[in-house]
């Protein structure tokens, strides 16, 4: 069923009830776009493919920006591309809980749609975050759902390369270029050519590595050692960094240009402590993933550990909540994680005796928790009464 008539699609849609529906892009005008927002606001979960004739940055971003779940070119007759549709159907990775990213509180449903938008693109990505927040796992999830996903991503630790090594590391050598170069062997950018590289802790670059980054991102070359020809580069670059970078480049600590031209599209990731409902699903999750590892069958934490765990500010973030329960598995809990299974460190700064200062957010995940989310004893818990606790549940976000 095709139609040019806004309205006339959206009478079909309601009436078919489709698996997808694709939308004409090409040469974007307001009206295309007005008829994407309206199909996506009246079906918010159904599949949006924009078809345009070709795929320019300027046009993928417009269609993505008004609600398009993904796109595709259109190459031949309309048979051909209902028949790229339906493998584009079958074989496009779907935004959920699997991609690696756990979590349902506003912030983290807005990064994970964020994620989606600018793995279509090919502009650079830089991702900051404090340590243990998971920036290599989204560098990892930008690469996947890209136009790039088959070809390799590569990584490279800015902070374990010297300048000594930089040249060979990153651009490769010839053979007999200096001694022991026996092989002439690719540095890690080549192997990148048609993926991505992923350029972790960015920061750290000293300003020799910087200026030799600098101008293989503006000439997409590179030069092995001992080489008289460039070899021409297609890479896209992600880069991370645990560091304040803005304040750096102010203070010219770190180049200006290279951080223009990595801060096309910016991701950052919260710290832990600033999004606390995430914590019982992440426990869950970590949970689930060390019974398979250890052949275990804990069911969880008892309530007086998800207080305790949500009342801690987590300075290692994620990394930390995962490791502190990888520690536990190691000495084999029973059924359930009690407060005598925490490490005697945390116990030690979190003795059992209740504290005042909770936060109403707090207390909050912790009645349902405790109920195992039946609102109305909740409710009770909290000496609220119903109508207060289900705002009190979309003023945080939470979801079960």
């Amino acid at each position: 069923m095709a139609s040019s008539d806004p309205d006339d699609a959206l009478a079909h849609i309601a009436k078919l009830s489709p698996a997808a529906v694709l939308v004409g892009i090409s040469g974007v005008t307001p009206a295309c776009v007005e008829t994407l927002r309206a199909i996506r606001c009246a079906h918010p979960r159904l599949c949006i493919l924009a078809v345009a004739s070709d795929g320019s940055e300027e046009l993928v971003l417009a269609a993505f920006r008004a609600g398009a779940t993904d796109y595709l070119r259109q190459h031949g007759s309309v048979d051909d591309l209902a028949e790229q549709a339906m493998r584009h159907i079958g074989d496009a990775p779907q935004p959920n809980d699997d991609d690696g990213m756990v979590g349902h509180s506003a912030r983290m449903r807005d990064i994970r749609g964020y994620i989606q938008k600018v793995a279509a693109s090919d502009t650079s990505v830089l991702i900051t975050g404090e340590t243990g927040t998971g920036k290599e796992l989204v560098a990892g999830l930008i690469h996947r759902n890209s136009p790039r996903s088959e070809r390799p991503l590569i990584c490279v630790n800015c902070a374990a390369i010297p300048d000594t090594l930089l040249e060979s590391e990153l651009f490769g050598f010839e053979r007999g270029a200096f001694t022991g170069a026996h092989l002439s062997t690719p540095g890690k950018i080549e192997m990148a050519n048609g993926g991505t590289v992923f350029f972790d802790e960015i920061g750290e670059l000293s300003p020799y590595a910087q200026a030799r980054l600098l101008r293989v991102i503006e000439e997409r070359r590179i030069q092995r050692l001992g080489a008289r020809k460039s070899i021409p580069l297609n890479i896209r670059i992600v880069a991370a960094t645990n560091r304040d970078l803005d304040k750096l480049a102010m203070e010219d600590g770190f180049r200006k240009d290279l951080y223009f031209r990595l801060n096309v599209a910016r991701v950052h990731l919260p710290p832990l402590r600033e999004r606390k409902p995430d914590i019982p699903p992440l426990i869950a999750h970590y949970v689930a993933e060390l019974n398979r590892q250890f052949g275990a069958s804990v069911h969880g934490v008892d309530n007086a550990v998800m207080e305790h765990l949500l009342r801690y500010e987590w300075p290692g973030n994620v990394r930390e909540l995962k490791n502190l329960l990888e520690g536990i598995f190691v000495s084999r809990p029973s059924s359930k994680i009690t407060f005598f299974d925490l490490p005697d460190w945390f116990r030690a700064r979190h003795p059992l005796e209740p504290k005042p200062n909770v936060s109403e957010s707090e207390r909050l995940l912790c009645a349902l928790h405790d109920t195992n989310w039946n609102k109305s004893e909740a409710a009770d818990r909290l000496n609220w009464s119903r109508m207060t606790l289900y705002r009190k549940i979309a003023k945080y976000g939470l979801q079960r």
